[in-house]
């Protein structure tokens, strides 16, 4: 998994995401650090779609955040995760 581009032939099998959000409670409506557990849920939902479609890895990750506030609903964390599946060719043996 890399934030950026891959310097080496590989295929594109696909644009793979995740989303994660958790609810803040009313008694501590800035309990802001719960993003780092949300991060690594994404993340984590990401290489299982990546190893469930049999690619070698996930290149370009990005990730989004967003506090949600409703009316009359406490304020809800939620993380968007995104990143290109790829296979890399198997190697030509030499004999």
């Amino acid at each position: 998994m890399t934030t950026g581009g891959l310097n080496r032939a590989h295929a594109i099998q696909g644009i793979l995401t995740a989303t994660t959000s958790t609810m803040l409670r009313s008694e501590k409506p800035d309990e802001f650090s719960l993003f780092d557990k949300l991060f690594d849920e994404a993340k984590q939902k990401l290489m299982q779609q990546a190893q469930d479609t049999d690619a070698d890895g996930l290149i370009e990750v990005r990730f989004n955040t967003e506090v949600v506030r409703m009316s009359v609903a406490p304020k809800f964390l939620v993380v968007h995760a995104y990143g290109t599946a790829v296979k890399f060719p198997k190697s030509k043996k030499v004999e």
